[in-house]
């Protein structure tokens, strides 16, 4: 098997401040140990790692980041910037469209609020280190205190997203067999209330796991409910709590379990250590995000979701930033302003979302009316993240915000915990090139193979993978699940991580990610990208959001068949025309190989999974079969 250190290719072709991110990612990738311990050295250790990089002397697929320090996330991400003299400035600032409801903590409120409810979990409920609490909340504050909480006292969180259905809550339930539930009375959609008490008693009943006590949270300006016999409320709790000073911890000791969406069978809960995944975090704060202490930073996510969890609390909180949650939509709560009133009302200086959210925007606001009546000159930085950008979204986004840097494209996953692909704005920009994510990041080196572990060269299509060990922050197993952890990610290619994802790396080292590698369509033999079909339907001026997926061919094997949804102010549509002009699209710009003869336009939107994923729902909606499809 062989590999290629790509950042090598062509390096003087790249122009722009290149120099600060070429050193600090060579040093990070040739002396990794000396990197991070100095990364580490700007948290507050109760005990110094005298370790910064340990192998697992029984199986190689294993490694410890400061296996000897003692630390505490809650603490890093509280009392530290309240001793040094940020107790008066914002830590949260909570925004709900949905009731009408704002409210603000400072670094000293917040700390004050995390440990009181920190000890009303281990001195009322008896939860000790390493016992896990599910948390199973809408985007309130609470929801932040309880994450802050467990981890002041080194309970194991497993936050599953609001909402989630009763059979899905109750296999996490079931696998991470937690002492405590925390929970709200409900949440909110934009045109409806969703009662979580109804949802969470199902999955009660169907889990074999019992809990000792279940925390609920009653929206009492929304909905409550009726308490059973296991249940606290939370309110009552922290009236007579007592505050506990955080727990040191092991660097090694697990932080959280996420599971990530999509799975099947057995759940598969990426399992994160404490240090390394401080560590990674408050790094990536600076020399990723360009971010400084003091500046506003919103992750437009969910705490269900990795962004959430990564940058929406964690992050933020360590750098001493001011962090916004966001109960509400881009769009229609109440209008597609949204976003841009939390802009200007915040002073936002960095923002990170999913492109789903900006396309959603731009098809009912193309011109971008709604953004010239914010004030968005606070804003600095905008990321994307969570599936493919495409190039359309990013030049409206451009032409939306000609005061800012390009958007930056940038790639990761649940199991990574932080970006690993993008244009690393900290440590000066690369220039852009439309529909790749930039650079790898500090401490990932990455290639791209053939099924056969085989290096591909630069511009072809193969399989995405990061030498190991990973860098801080990164999983370290499936919970309760090695086995399934090794074979899933790190035996197809000894000595790296499997992505599984499709991508490509250009002569001067750029990659572009194209998606999951089974949203690669194989007509006749020939690796096809959707996500480079997607990117020209979107070029199209009626086309405002698409998707395309594989479907079977007798013949070809498979072939693409896309859906498009057009612009609110294209006016009456010509469907014919417009799919004529796709399909002539395509081809002029991908080939007559793509074979892509099949389009429909839908006129409703398309369907998405919570985290706004299309291909996945649509492939598991339709027959597979073409003229089934029209």
């Amino acid at each position: 098997m062989s590999s290629r250190h790509f950042v090598s290719f062509n390096r003087d072709k790249v122009q722009g401040e290149f120099g600060a991110y070429a050193k600090q990612y060579d040093e990070s990738i040739q002396s990794p140990e000396t990197f991070w311990k100095e990364a580490a050295s700007s948290l507050h250790w109760f005990e110094e790692p005298q370790t910064v990089l340990q192998r697992n002397k029984n199986n190689s697929h294993f490694h410890d980041w400061f296996p000897d320090g003692k630390i505490n996330t809650s603490f890093n991400c509280l009392d530290v910037h309240v001793n040094d003299g940020r107790g008066d400035q914002n830590a949260l600032i909570y925004d709900s469209p949905m009731t009408g409801k704002k409210e603000e903590y400072t670094y000293k409120e917040l700390l004050e609020k995390v440990s009181l409810f920190g000890g009303a979990l281990q001195n009322d409920l008896g939860v000790q280190p390493g016992d896990r609490v599910v948390i199973y909340m809408p985007l309130i504050p609470q929801a932040a205190i309880a994450m802050l909480a467990c981890a002041r006292i080194g309970a194991v969180h497993s936050v599953v997203f609001g909402g989630f259905a009763s059979h899905e809550l109750s296999n996490r339930i079931d696998h991470s067999t937690p002492k405590v539930i925390i929970t709200a009375s409900c949440g909110i959609e934009p045109s409806r209330i969703v009662p979580y008490r109804p949802i969470l008693d199902d999955a009660l009943r169907f889990s074999k796991h019992e809990v000792e006590s279940v925390v609920v949270i009653q929206r009492r300006d929304v909905e409550e409910c009726e308490l059973g016999p296991l249940d606290a409320d939370y309110d009552e709790l922290m009236k007579d709590a007592t505050p506990v000073q955080a727990l040191p911890l092991p660097s090694t000791h697990p932080h959280y379990i996420l599971y990530t969406s999509g799975t099947t069978g057995l759940p598969k809960g990426v399992l994160r250590d404490t240090g390394g995944h401080a560590t990674a975090l408050k790094y990536s704060m600076n020399a990723f995000y360009s971010t400084r202490p003091g500046d506003v930073f919103w992750a437009a996510s969910d705490i269900g979701w990795v962004v959430g969890h990564s940058y929406l609390i964690y992050g933020p909180l360590l750098h001493g930033c001011t962090t916004i949650m966001y109960e509400g939509k881009p769009i229609g709560t109440p209008d597609q302003g949204s976003f841009w009133r939390i802009v200007e009302e915040y002073k936002v200086k960095t923002m990170f979302t999913a492109p789903t959210a900006f396309r959603a925007i731009k098809q009912a606001d193309p011109h971008s009316e709604f953004a010239k009546k914010y004030n968005l000159e606070s804003l600095e930085n905008l990321f994307l993240a969570g599936e493919h950008s495409d190039p359309e979204t990013i030049r409206w986004l451009e032409r939306t915000l000609p005061h800012i840097p390009s958007p930056i494209d940038h790639w990761w996953q649940t199991e990574l915990g932080w970006p690993a692909v993008g244009n690393a704005a900290g440590l000066g920009r690369v220039p852009i090139r439309y529909g790749s994510c930039s650079m790898p990041v500090t401490g990932f080196e990455v290639s791209i193979f053939d099924d056969e572990g085989n290096a591909m060269a630069p511009n072809e299509l193969g399989n995405m993978v990061i030498k190991t060990p990973l860098p801080p922050g990164s999983l370290k197993t499936l919970y309760k699940d090695d086995k399934r952890f090794i074979e899933k990610y790190l035996e197809k290619y000894p000595g790296y991580y499997d992505c599984g994802d499709a991508a490509f790396i250009d002569e001067d080292g750029y990659i572009s990610i194209m998606g999951r590698t089974d949203d690669i369509i194989n007509v006749a033999g020939h690796r096809l990208s959707t996500g480079a079909m997607e990117e020209v339907l979107l070029e199209h001026p009626s086309v405002a959001d698409c998707a395309v997926i594989p479907v079977r061919d007798e013949i070809k094997g498979q072939l693409p068949f896309g859906f498009v949804v057009c612009s609110k102010d294209t006016g009456p549509v010509d469907h014919k025309k417009i799919c004529d002009d796709l399909v002539k699209m395509v081809r002029e710009k991908l080939g007559p190989v793509a074979a892509f003869k099949n389009v429909t336009v839908i006129e409703c939107g398309l369907p998405k999974t919570r985290s706004g994923k299309v291909r996945y729902i649509l492939r598991r909606l339709v027959l597979y079969d073409p003229k089934d499809l029209i």
